[in-house]
């Protein structure tokens, strides 16, 4: 055996030393695994400490290690920690091998006996392994200064401008015809009560206005291809039929437009708009799009009042959709949410039941620029309503729906509760699970409610119902629930309903994310490369996500993540180039047999066919090194370096302890 091995197993301070006997792992692997190379095992409170990490880099200096291995937490959070240690003593980082003995021992087991000794198969399976390693150098390559950012929410508006201000040229694109995400739809932002248009306008100008940002509205992309550093996407540009150069957004064309039909977007049904329209007034940029759906002159082939009265000539009916490539680094998904669809949940009466309203649809009433100028009325547009109960989490916290808090729903009906109080006097019901207030402002925005004399009841509301019982109740809406703080059942008339409703991932969430090559949890949500040490980048290399994509929050979080993920991209266009990692599949030519199977399996698109030869290769840019196609290949033509049928095997020579029986047979 000519290698020098240094095993390490870390305490974790109780998270690992409270299950398993690390000393006598330690022990174990200095003895037994001596014949394999072992020439040193430590055990250390804290083996990721800089004092843990000098002990490994002393040793290697010292003793000539020439491998390592660290039996401590997952790879997935300290393999880079142990590798830049060995580095630093002058070893090669990837002789460094890390086995987890904290997620696949002490945390799923409860005898420390077992966990000892499995603890120990698992070392002496790393020291095997460690010995076929090979040195391994990274993948660099150059970035391209341009980014890429899917979405104009505020997420994606921070995120565009942060990186616009630092000199770099943005591509921003958005699927509606105007930036401005579902922020733009509100009244007030909770919990400074901060007009929602008068503080995102700004913003959405800036972007409009800026010279390194490309501003692509009423498009998608189509396609992604490429790896970090050097993606090419496609996107559709859906034909305006407005000629954008010649269009000065004057309005004419919407104000002689004739067709009238309803706004199930930006004005959740409430509302009006015309066939060709911009959706809101501040929307950026100002030129309508035609909805040729609802146009007479794509119907009828009649009418044509935008042309006729257009000042500029800038309507055109033969546009036509047009797709775009562009070279961009990275790509920041910023694509929003969707609302749930509280028809899911009939026991509450939407749609069948005139006044009850959807928080969507209650943003739009209360807004100045919305259907009623901000007047908050019934569905016949002019009565206010006298008493008005909320109902907190709709398909939220729920195990028939979303399981998961939606983060802003308590304090959401808190400002409606405000609102409504502010604008009609009326008496108003929060009906809650429990009330979390957990940011800045939060509980003394709730205090403020408290004394404004809003009603809370604790409760899940059970139903609501037009079914009066009382002459009280009679022409009302009824909104059974039971007060938890009281222990009663209690019918409350109320004269309109808001359904506080959860948050959900957009519906084709999925779709995008394998445009993309990310994953999405199990509720749908973008999964980030870790929830609290990276929760902007993904398992893609060069791609992000920001905003509610991840998962639920309020507006400064979002806007904090935007910045975030603007701030990982800079830092890897200022350094020009990305070192990638070396763990790539290879495929051998030789015994390549063109079959196809590892281009149609791999989840990243880096298998390419040549048709002159036949035969398959690998991108190594775009291999993430997931080993799906070194399973599948049938002629096991396909190696993954850093998994190797060397280095698997042997691993499982040592988990078996088959080495410990062999050597044993073996005299001394």
């Amino acid at each position: 055996m000519t290698e020098k091995i240094g095993v390490y197993v870390c305490h974790c301070g109780t998270n690992i030393a409270g299950i398993v006997d690390v000393e006598d792992v330690a022990k174990w692997a200095a003895e037994k695994l001596q014949r394999r190379g072992v020439v040193i095992a430590r055990d250390y409170k804290f083996m990721c400490s800089s004092l843990g990490q000098e002990l490994i880099e002393k040793d290697i200096k010292e003793l000539g290690l020439t491998r390592v291995v660290v039996a401590a937490c997952s790879p997935h959070l300290h393999e880079k920690t142990f590798r830049n240690a060995c580095k630093n003593a002058g070893l090669n980082p990837y002789l460094c091998e890390l086995v987890s003995i904290r997620e696949q021992v002490s945390w799923v087991h409860t005898d420390k006996v077992v966990a000892t000794e499995k603890s120990k198969a698992i070392v002496s399976g790393g020291v095997e392994r460690v010995i076929w390693h090979e040195p391994l150098e990274p993948l660099r390559v150059p970035i391209h200064p341009a980014t890429l950012v899917v979405g104009g929410g505020i997420a994606g508006i921070q995120a565009a401008l942060e990186i616009a201000d630092a000199g770099y040229h943005v591509y921003m694109v958005e699927r509606e015809p105007s930036i401005g995400g579902h922020m733009a739809q509100f009244d007030k932002t909770f919990p400074t009560l901060d007009c929602s248009a008068c503080i995102l306008t700004p913003k959405m100008v800036d972007v409009g206005n800026h010279p390194n940002i490309t501003l692509l509205t009423w498009a998608e992309v189509t396609n992604v291809d490429g790896y970090v550093g050097n993606f090419q996407a496609t996107i559709r540009q859906k034909a305006r039929c407005v000629n954008t150069e010649l269009c000065t957004g004057c309005g004419i064309c919407w104000e002689k437009c004739p067709k009238k039909v309803i706004d199930d977007v930006f004005e959740a049904g409430l509302g009006k708009r015309k066939a060709i329209y911009t959706p809101f007034p501040q929307a950026v940029p100002r030129y309508p799009v035609l909805d040729k759906a609802n146009c007479t002159y794509f119907l009828k082939g009649t009418c044509k009042a935008c042309e006729k009265f257009c000042p500029t000539g800038a309507i055109d009916f033969t546009q036509q959709d047009e797709f775009l490539q562009i070279d961009v680094g990275q790509i920041i998904l910023a694509t929003g949410w969707d609302l749930f669809d509280v028809r899911r949940m009939p026991q509450y009466g939407y749609g069948r039941l005139a006044n009850v309203f959807t928080s969507l649809e209650f943003e739009r009433l209360s807004n100045a620029s919305g259907p009623t100028g901000g007047k908050i009325v019934l569905r016949d547009g002019v009565t206010p309503p006298a008493s008005v109960a909320i109902v907190h989490c709709v398909g939220s916290r729920d195990k028939n729906y979303n399981p998961y808090c939606s983060s802003i729903c308590c304090m959401q009906s808190l400002k409606f509760a405000h609102l409504v109080h502010e604008r009609t006097g009326a008496e108003v019901y929060n009906c809650y699970i429990d009330i979390r207030t957990p940011s800045k402002g939060y509980e003394e925005f709730y205090q403020r409610l408290l004394e404004e004399g809003t009603h809370f009841i604790r409760g899940k509301v059970a139903e609501v119902t037009n079914a009066y019982r009382t002459p009280e109740e009679e022409g009302k809406l009824i909104v059974q629930v039971e007060d938890t703080l009281i222990g009663k059942q209690r019918r409350i008339p109320v004269d309109m309903v808001i359904l506080s409703a959860g948050l959900e991932p957009r519906h084709d969430a999925k779709e995008v994310g394998r445009l993309f090559g990310i994953s999405c949890s199990a509720d749908g949500w973008y999964i980030e490369r870790h929830p609290k040490l990276d929760p902007v980048a993904t398992m893609t290399d060069g791609v992000y996500i920001a905003g509610v994509v991840q998962g639920p929050k309020d507006i400064p979080a979002s806007v904090a993540q935007g910045a975030a993920a603007a701030a990982r991209a800079l830092g890897k266009i200022q350094q020009k180039e990305v070192a990638m990692e070396p763990i790539r599949a290879t495929i051998n030519e030789d015994k390549c047999s063109g079959c196809r199977m590892c281009n149609t399996l791999c989840p990243f698109n880096a298998i390419l066919f040549h048709e002159d030869k036949m035969v398959s290769e690998v991108n190594p840019a775009l291999c993430q090194g997931c080993g799906t196609c070194v399973a599948a290949c049938p002629a096991g033509a396909i190696s993954g370096t850093g998994f190797s049928n060397e280095q698997i095997l042997a691993q499982l020579d040592g988990l078996l302890l088959l080495n410990i029986k062999r050597l044993e047979e073996i005299p001394a």
